[in-house]
């Protein structure tokens, strides 16, 4: 009986707990001064930035991001596109483009404007800026054919130009383009087929471009009017074609043997019923 207690009492007792080391806290975080990055550095960082963004907010950071965004290696490239977050006027946009125009002191080949341009802005871009190869006007219903015609001698060395969702459309313009800009290899000209209220066929653009664009590689020409006999004049005029988006195009008729010669000949072909994403329209 007594050794029966001494066992009970044994195995009453509360067994006792390891305990886990306390885990050690984290080595501290060391923090970069970004205002100590070098030079080429800051700039390489303020180049992923808008125009608005640099101008309105990176600029005023301190006295060395202010001598970066003066340089006018920063404004090579022009992106007007990003402003988001800032309440702006149409007059605010157009004097800020200026700005960034006038800060690149003729060193500007890259430019990208949406909703805010007009001919006369486009005028004082070219003005100012003989080296331009790459130029993106998106939703600018304010440039005219004639506009357009007027700068396009002015641009001798552009080799991309996109146009997208424009009142622009008649043939004229785009031959002057096509003869201005002999150095042109990609030409983007989009519509928005389901915002047109003129759906009546027009080869007129795609003979333009045959005529004229004979040395393009990337073709892109969404929600445009042409037929099977515009398309066919563009591929006999453009024999360098790589890629041709033809979405949206819906005059077109691919399934006999110039839909073969397409597939065919058109590394990357985008066929007139293959979907739009949100991000592309």
């Amino acid at each position: 009986m007594e050794e029966t207690r001494k066992t009970c009492s044994s195995e009453g007792k509360p067994k006792s707990k390891s305990r886990t080391p306390p885990t050690p806290p984290p080595p501290p975080v060391e923090l970069r001064n970004w205002l100590d990055l070098p030079r080429d550095v800051t700039a390489s960082i303020l180049s992923r930035l808008g125009a608005v963004e640099i101008l309105k907010s990176a600029e005023l950071v301190c006295m060395a991001w202010r001598n970066v965004c003066k340089d006018p290696l920063t404004w090579r490239t022009v992106d007007m596109s990003n402003n988001r977050g800032f309440n702006l006027w149409a007059s605010d946009l157009d004097k800020m483009c200026r700005r960034a125009v006038d800060r690149s002191c003729g060193n500007l080949v890259d430019i990208n404007i949406q909703h805010k341009c007009t001919d006369d802005l486009l005028m004082y871009i070219t003005n100012s800026s003989k080296g331009i190869k790459r130029l993106q006007l998106d939703n600018c219903f304010n440039i005219t054919n004639e506009g357009l015609s007027e700068v396009a001698s002015k641009l001798p060395l552009l080799e991309e130009l996109e146009i997208s969702n424009s009142l622009l459309s008649h043939e004229p313009a785009l031959q002057v383009v096509g003869a201005s800009c002999p150095r042109l290899k990609s030409f983007k000209f989009n519509h928005r087929w389901r915002y047109s209220w003129d759906w009546r066929e027009s080869n007129d653009d795609a003979l333009a471009i045959a005529a004229t664009m004979h040395d393009l590689h990337h073709l892109q020409l969404r929600g445009n009017k042409l037929t099977n006999d515009g398309l066919q004049a563009i591929l006999d005029g453009c024999p360098h074609l790589e890629s041709l988006d033809l979405r949206e195009c819906f005059h077109l008729k691919l399934g006999g043997e110039l839909g073969r010669r397409c597939a065919e000949r058109i590394k990357k072909l985008q066929l007139p019923h293959e979907p739009i994403s949100k991000d592309e329209s």
